[in-house]
This record gives structure tokens, C-alpha cells and sequence, in this order.
């Protein structure tokens, strides 16, 4: 009996141990921490990802710490004015901050890009915010088509320092998600480069590093629109995947997907926002309301998809990657991904998405992005 005893009470001890290693139920997994760091939009890419990571916070698979917000796809104003109606939309407002964060690249200004489209930079010429007036007051601003936020505000501890102070009260804990140009991580590191050690990891949609750019022939939006932020960031000592426009490109979200979102049994506000900004596409006419061959880009989405689970990712591939920071040059922007660590600078051997298991994300972008609102967020 003694002999017994001694078993099952070995048994048991190791049992508790590998519970408490992560091996027994999943109410013992650590939830990831993470920043959305965001040049946001409504129900794009961005705003689609704000409704897929409120939802994965509700059933406890993340903790979203707060939303960044930096210029890219819209000025700084106007990404602020969309992310506060996307969390107030969802019902998280109390729970998810916003934080405006960097207007301005280092050193890319409108008369910086015409010289490089002189140079031949060429590409799909979506400029992003620069596409457009930098609105001056809130009467510049363009309401979702659901309206303003009606009580949220913006955090007044700004972007940076938010970043800065998430960082350093977790540390080793927090995952950036960078699905914008790299800003407002860049000033966050150069004003207290202390951090950089203790970010666990960064999530890039970012960079082409094996096919063409978008916005130039050799860059990708996101990178291009900063470059020398986006150099120096990739640059720091930080374990970093780059979800770059070579798997992108091939996860595109056609009619079939989209009529599951847009036309749910059970409508919300956010499906319903999701149709009238999506259904037409960019251009406002050719889209999937009206040409069932129409397809569009859903880029910043997969960056959450593979930080709930790598194996997302069906391929990926070990690179030195870099971005060229050129002011003026066609190649301003360019990622260059190298096989083995080139001459000059120090570069971080990082993970590069290649494919991506399209079926299985698809069913996951469509659940959350269906699920009702508003978000009830656990404690």
C-alpha cells in the first residue's frame, strides 16, 4: 500500500508540474499582450483587424493593451477620429484605448515622393494619406457611415510614451502589431531605447521582399511611406516576422467571403459598416456588388491570424531583412530580404511569410468578423 501511495502521489506531483508548465487545460495558456500599432481606417484592413482582436479578447485568447495610431492610409486626424468609432462601435471603449501618435514621417514629405515618381519609382499609385488634404480641424474629418464617436476621446498620453510605458510595465510580454508605416515604434526607441529588450516580438505587415512592391514597383506601402523609421526598427535586436506583400498578394477576399460577411443571417453594426465600405471597392464602382470576379486586398489581417497560431503560415523563410532609405530615389522603401547577413550594418535574421493556409483563415476572419456586437470584454 505504501508502495501505492508513493505512485499516486508522484503521479499527482507531476501532473500539478506540467499543468503549471502549460501541458494540462488551456485556462493555464498565457494570453498574449499585444499593441495594435495602426495607421486605422474603418472597416478596411485596419478596422477589420480592431473587430477581429476585440473579439478574440472576448473569448480570452488576447489582451489588447491599446491602439496607436500613426499616418499612412489616412492623416493622423483621421485614422485617430475612425479607431475612436471603432471601439465605440464594438462597445470597448472603456477597455481599449486609442492613442495619437506620429503625424509626419522622418523624412519623406510630398516633394521627396514627386521626385521619386520622376525617378521612376512607377507603381499602383495609392499614396495614402498623401492621396489627399491633411485635415486642419474636425470639420475636415469624413464620419464613418455610421457617424462620429459620440463620447469617446482620445488618450492623452500620446502614442509613444504609451508604447514606452505598456513596454516597460510588461516586459518580455507585449507583442507589437506594426500594420502601419513604423513611426511612432521608431520615436518610441529612440526616446527610450531601453525598451528594445524588453519587447517580446514584433508582427510586421510590411515590406515585398520577394515580389513587387505596390505603392512604388520596388516598395511596399507601409515601409515605403517611412522609410528611415522602417530601417531602424528592423534593424533593432528584437525577435521580428515580417507578413510581407509576398503571401498578401495571395490571400485575396473575393465574393463568396464576402457575401458571408456582408449578408449574414444575423446582422451587426459592423456587418453592415463592412458593406457599405467594402462593397463597391476602392474605386467606388467596380466592386463585388457589382462584378462577382472582383477581388480585394485584406493585408493586415493575417498578422493577428498568425500571432493566434503559426501554423497559419504553411511556408516561411528565414531572412537577414533591410529597407533602403533613400529619400528621392526610386528605390526609397525597397525590403531586401538576404539569405546569409550581408556586409555593413548588423540586420536581424527574421521569419518571412511565404503562404499562408487560406481556407482555415477564412473561416476564422469570417466568424469574428460576424460575431455580435457590442464586444463584452472579460475583466
Amino acid at each position: 500500500m505504501k508502495i501505492q501511495r508513493r505512485i499516486f502521489l508522484a503521479v499527482a506531483v507531476l501532473s500539478v508540474a506540467v499543468s503549471a508548465c502549460g501541458g494540462g487545460s488551456s485556462s493555464s495558456a498565457v494570453v498574449p499582450k499585444v499593441i495594435i500599432d495602426s495607421d486605422y481606417n474603418t472597416m478596411s484592413d485596419d478596422g477589420q483587424l480592431g473587430v477581429m482582436a476585440a473579439q478574440l479578447q472576448a473569448q480570452g485568447k488576447l489582451k489588447v493593451m491599446g491602439i496607436s495610431v500613426v499616418s499612412g492610409n489616412q492623416w493622423l486626424k483621421q485614422g485617430v477620429a475612425d479607431a475612436l468609432k471603432s471601439v465605440e462601435r464594438l462597445g470597448v471603449e472603456d477597455r481599449i484605448g486609442v492613442y495619437a501618435g506620429a503625424n509626419h514621417a522622418f523624412n519623406h514629405d510630398f516633394a521627396t515622393i514627386q521626385r521619386e515618381l520622376a525617378a521612376g519609382a512607377g507603381g499602383d499609385g495609392y499614396l495614402g494619406a498623401w492621396n489627399g488634404p491633411e485635415p486642419l480641424s474636425d470639420a475636415d474629418l469624413k464620419p464613418s457611415p455610421d457617424g462620429f464617436a459620440t463620447h469617446t476621446k482620445v488618450q492623452a498620453k500620446s502614442a509613444v510614451d504609451f508604447i514606452v510605458d505598456t513596454v516597460k510595465a510588461n516586459p518580455k510580454e507585449v507583442t507589437i502589431l506594426a500594420i502601419g508605416p513604423l513611426t511612432n515604434i521608431a520615436m518610441a526607441a529612440r526616446r527610450n531605447p531601453e525598451i528594445v529588450p524588453l519587447i517580446k516580438q514584433i508582427i510586421y505587415m510590411g515590406g515585398a521582399v520577394d515580389v513587387a512592391g505596390n505603392t512604388t514597383k520596388l516598395a511596399e506601402f507601409n515601409w515605403w511611406f517611412d522609410p528611415e523609421a522602417a530601417q531602424e526598427v528592423v534593424r533593432l535586436p528584437i525577435p521580428q516576422v515580417v507578413v510581407p506583400l509576398d503571401v498578401t498578394d495571395t490571400v485575396l477576399l473575393d465574393k463568396t467571403v464576402y457575401d458571408r460577411i456582408a449578408h449574414p443571417a444575423k446582422p451587426t453594426a459592423v456587418t453592415d459598416v463592412f458593406q457599405k465600405l467594402n462593397g463597391y471597392g476602392f474605386d467606388g464602382k467596380n466592386g463585388f456588388e457589382t462584378n462577382p470576379s472582383y477581388t480585394q486586398n485584406i493585408w493586415d489581417t493575417l498578422t493577428l491570424a498568425y500571432l493566434l497560431d503559426p501554423a497559419y503560415a504553411t511556408s516561411t523563410v528565414q531572412r537577414y531583412v533591410d529597407v533602403l532609405a533613400k529619400p528621392g530615389a526610386a528605390d526609397n522603401g525597397r525590403s531586401v530580404g538576404y539569405a546569409e547577413q550581408p556586409a555593413g550594418p548588423a540586420l536581424q535574421k527574421m521569419t518571412v511569410v511565404k503562404t499562408f493556409d487560406n481556407k482555415r483563415f477564412f473561416e476564422l476572419y469570417v466568424d469574428l468578423l460576424t460575431r455580435p456586437v457590442p464586444v463584452t470584454l472579460a475583466p
